[in-house]
């Protein structure tokens, strides 16, 4: 049994992060490259996966995957013909997801059955469809990417807030069916960080004078801060670690 710092070694392993060509998903696969593991990017813009492949810059062997996390036949098609070709995906990631913001009362249905397809039903579906191949083989880490929405509500964002709710009691069931096949299926609740998907929020000077004082930390997060979570929870270290949520927010769920 490894012990010390080579708990958290990944060598040898390979991990998937879904929608890895920017932002959390991008700093995650960055993170777990440098810890060892071999990474296979995915996102449906294969462009964007391509400038983000050739920033990694690896020495080792760096996989695309581009399939729509949301179609559960494109995503079965691609995972086993990527199982048949190259062999195990050892550690998921489950980042792929979305935001929109807008009152409840007038929020178009539309965007609702959106957001639950790309933050709710992807983890499904991805999760579903490598952990036939994870039981076969009696290991696997799953990590879901969760929010400090699945426990807290901010205006504007209800149906959001109910997508990440769900992806954190998902994470505890895969955990209950799953555990007893060798399986770590876990969560990672972000706070606010700086990506992407909050440039709005973080260019909003109002919010973020907010956000410093509502924070213990009394700042954004930067997407670096989550490897550390990402590693600890992909390694073995993480071995008897099931159905958890880790909050990575500066302290903003702890406090009123």
């Amino acid at each position: 049994m490894a012990i010390g710092i080579e708990l958290f070694n990944l060598k040898g392993k390979r991990a998937l992060i879904t929608g890895s060509s920017q932002g959390i998903g991008y700093a995650l696969a960055k993170g777990l490259y440098e810890a060892g593991a071999e990474i296979i990017l995915n996102g449906r813009n294969k462009e964007k996966l391509d400038k983000s492949a050739d920033k990694l810059k690896v020495d080792r062997k760096l996989f695309q995957l581009s399939f729509d996390v949301t179609n559960y036949d494109e995503t079965k098609e691609a995972v086993n013909n990527f199982e048949d070709q190259f062999g195990a995906i050892d550690i998921l990631i489950n980042n792929a997801g979305m935001q929109h913001r807008t009152p409840l009362e007038d929020f178009p249905p539309e965007m609702f059955e959106q957001l639950l397809r790309t933050n709710v039903s992807s983890v499904f579906n991805v999760s579903q469809v490598i952990a036939k191949h994870m039981i076969k083989r009696g290991s696997g880490k799953i990590i879901n990417i969760a929010s400090a929405q699945t426990l807290l509500a901010r205006p504007g964002i209800a149906p959001y807030t109910a997508t990440k709710g769900a992806v954190g009691n998902l994470t505890k069931g895969m955990a209950t069916d799953w555990a007893r096949y060798g399986l770590q299926c876990n969560a990672i609740a972000p706070g606010y960080f700086d990506t992407p998907l909050n440039s709005a929020l973080v260019s909003d000077n109002e919010f973020t004078t907010w956000l410093k004082k509502r924070t213990p930390a009394g700042r954004w997060g930067e997407v670096e801060e989550l490897v550390g979570a990402s590693i600890f929870l992909s390694s073995s270290a993480s071995n008897f670690v099931n159905g958890h949520t880790l909050y990575v927010d500066g302290g903003i769920t702890a406090s009123l």
